[in-house]
């Protein structure tokens, strides 16, 4: 008796595990064909670099705009300068809406009728359903994903002290490197 409902409630914890694990944030890495999200980098001037860095939906804003300063020290160091400066330097928000049918609401009849005593019409109960047919029990969540993108210029020697957009590229490395997300 017991096995019979151990063996769905074992079902569905692995079932929701392997779903879990497919919902996690952008690892710090290269975009490329397989996958837009990640960073980019191109070479503007000699001294100059244009960085970005894309999320999906499960990377907070603060985790896109560290990978972001971390790639433009990565650049800064690799390139043979001492640190970098923000030039120009924006984060954007992407929101979609995503409404989902409520798993446990089944309409028999069809999309537009079925009895539903939810409504209340002229003093009674109506057993025709809800005149707002287009509002079916819906879940609707809110999906963010966060594009962070700058411009840096680079240079030698010990930044500069009065810039506050100005960062010691070692420094950036050393701070925000073990803090983000790495692919495993």
């Amino acid at each position: 008796m017991r096995l019979r409902f151990l063996k769905p409630a074992l079902l569905a914890a692995t079932a929701a595990l392997a779903l879990s694990a497919c919902a996690t944030a952008t690892p710090y890495g290269p975009a490329g064909v397989d996958s837009r999200y990640g960073y980019a980098d191109q070479r503007v001037d000699a001294d100059r670099y244009r960085v970005s860095f894309s999320g999906n939906s499960v990377t907070s804003r603060e985790q896109v705009e560290m990978a972001l300063l971390l790639r433009a020290a990565e650049v800064t160091a690799e390139s043979g300068y001492d640190w970098f400066s923000t030039v120009n330097r924006a984060t954007d928000r992407d929101v979609r809406l995503q409404g989902i049918p409520d798993p446990f609401y089944r309409d028999r009849y069809s999309p537009f009728w079925g009895p539903s005593w939810r409504y209340y019409r002229r003093g009674y109960w109506s057993p025709w359903g809800d005149p707002f047919w287009g509002s079916r029990d819906f879940d609707v969540r809110e999906i963010d994903r966060f594009e962070a993108s700058a411009e840096i210029v680079m240079g030698r020697g010990p930044k500069p002290a009065g810039d506050p957009n100005a960062f010691d590229a070692r420094e950036v490395i050393q701070n925000l490197g073990p803090r983000v997300t790495r692919p495993m």
